[in-house]
């Protein structure tokens, strides 16, 4: 046991390079919108919607590869035709974007989570599944995890979807752009609860969520430096070694395949891969992957 603060120290002198993390807010990111619907209460911070506008914010930085995470407290009560969500996303026409969308229901109806993942542009990727907990009655933490062989969709660090590097099978993989991390809320009651039939109740209005404890663990990327140089910069080499290429997490282990599986089986409601009338052929990734 002696030994193990020495390697742990060589660990982490070896991957800390180039990360940004800390807690607060306002040192990994800004508003982006609506700065007066953004309340703070100590080390809380509250977005609010109402029937005038909703508000977001976002990363000072791009990143490439490692986790985020953000605790959140979701809309109570009446939350119908609302979407809180939280997501990566790099800039222009052909962008990637990692989704977590919370779509708010009725009072005493299950919060849903939407996942999506675009790539080059191109998304429908949606699964979506509820929650085996209240997500509006205690803060809970959402992460992305993306490194060069998967992205891994997580909640309180139980694994949801995990969206793998199939490239060998000539399915493009998202990474080779820097990407912002961002969150808002705002109204969408066209297609949030029960494809739209169920509109926003501005009586209850303002809806709130509420986040705390703000984790960027991932390789900065400056904007002045071109993507290609980027993606070499936050890839290990014999110089320098990240913790998100180490072989441990290439891939789930098998404890959270396991907890995949149970989401999957006792949670998901919907799944692209499924929809038969969206994909009358079933999308390649849908083919190859094991989960």
């Amino acid at each position: 046991m002696a030994k193990m603060p020495v390697l742990l120290g060589f660990f982490l002198g070896l991957v800390m390079v180039g990360l940004a993390s800390s807690a607060k807010f306002d040192e990994l990111f800004q508003a982006s919108w609506a700065l007066d619907h953004f309340a703070y209460e100590g080390e809380t911070l509250k977005l609010k919607l109402d029937n005038y506008s909703g508000a977001g914010f976002g990363s000072k930085n791009k990143y490439m590869f490692g986790k985020v995470s953000i605790q959140i407290k979701l809309v109570e009560g009446d939350s119908a035709g609302t979407v809180t969500a939280f997501y990566m996303s790099s800039d222009g026409p052909n962008h990637n974007e990692f989704d977590f969308e919370f779509l708010g229901n009725t009072t005493g109806e299950p919060y849903l989570i939407q996942t999506n993942v675009y790539v080059n542009g191109v998304g429908n990727r949606e699964q979506r599944l509820d929650l085996w907990f209240d997500p509006t009655k205690d803060f809970h933490t959402y992460s992305v995890f993306w490194n060069q062989r998967q992205v891994v969709f997580l909640v309180d660090e139980t694994p949801v979807r995990v969206h793998a590097n199939l490239e060998n099978k000539g399915i493009p993989f998202p990474r080779d752009q820097p990407m912002g991390v961002y969150s808002s809320i705002w109204n969408a009651d066209d297609w949030a609860t029960q494809g739209g039939r169920v509109k926003t109740d501005w009586s209850h209005a303002p809806f709130v969520a509420s986040y705390r404890n703000f984790e960027i663990d991932a390789c900065e990327c400056p904007v002045s430096v071109a993507a290609a140089d980027n993606a070499k910069k936050c890839s290990s080499s014999s110089e320098k070694r990240f913790w998100w290429d180490e072989p441990t997490v290439a891939e789930l282990n098998l404890h959270q395949s396991h907890q995949l599986l149970w989401v999957r089986a006792n949670h998901m409601i919907y799944d692209y891969c499924t929809d038969t009338t969206r994909f009358p052929v079933t999308p390649l990734e849908c083919v190859h992957h094991r989960h």
